[in-house]
């Protein structure tokens, strides 16, 4: 049988965040199914021109998420029991907004958003564009860690590496975002002349990790 050593090689990579990624929440409720979906698809309509004036195309915000479910409501009757009544129909549509992290194009989106007459919620994450060029540096990077610590190993056992004979590895998604996110539940109206939103996002820490198998002779 063959004699091993088992590694594992940690990767750490530090990236600055050049993506802002916005989430937005549109939500509109009325008795009549229809009128649900009108009122839902008016706010739509007002988003996607709050966008095209600061120069977007409609195609750029992105469905998420969208669902229509009837609501109910908890009512206590005369005889004090409760019973659910129904209270309209709910429509509810995420969309996704991406765009070079700039503070000034930030701040132009924002006071769009503020004033399309949709009152969105909405998140604003940051990224980066190139996530597989971080995944790649991030894999090289483990994979040295291991090479690394299997000579160290090597050497103080007196033994030396032969071939590998085996590499893990979790193809695991990688979370690429910063811990910093920009909230605002409720839009105000926002001036055209308001100052420019100054935010720095924390920079993205990300690690993985991969096991390497060497033969050693």
């Amino acid at each position: 049988m063959n004699r091993t050593i088992t590694v594992k090689g940690m990767g750490k990579i530090n990236a600055k965040p050049d993506l802002a990624i916005l989430t937005v929440n549109l939500e509109a409720k009325e008795m009549e199914y229809e009128a649900a979906i009108v009122s839902a698809a008016k706010k739509i309509n007002n988003l996607q021109d709050s966008i095209t004036s600061v120069g977007f195309q409609k195609t750029d915000l992105k469905t998420t998420k969208f669902e229509v479910s009837p609501q109910f409501e908890n009512v206590r009757d005369k005889i004090n029991s409760y019973k659910l009544v129904f209270d309209g129909y709910v429509v509810i549509h995420n969309l996704k907004l991406e765009f070079d992290l700039d503070m000034k194009r930030m701040s132009e989106v924002l006071t769009a958003l503020a004033n399309c007459g949709a009152n969105p919620e909405f998140t604003i994450a940051f990224s980066v564009k190139n996530k597989s060029m971080v995944r790649e540096s991030l894999l090289i990077n483990a994979t040295e860690n291991a090479k690394a610590k299997a000579a160290i190993l090597a050497k103080a056992s007196g033994v030396k590496l032969g071939q590998i004979i085996r590499i893990d590895y979790n193809w695991g998604e990688l979370q690429l975002y910063s811990h910093t996110r920009y909230n605002a539940p409720d839009m105000m109206m926002v001036s055209e002349d308001a100052p420019s939103i100054d935010i720095e996002p924390e920079d993205i820490d990300v690690s993985d990790s991969v096991t390497l198998i060497w033969e050693i002779i």
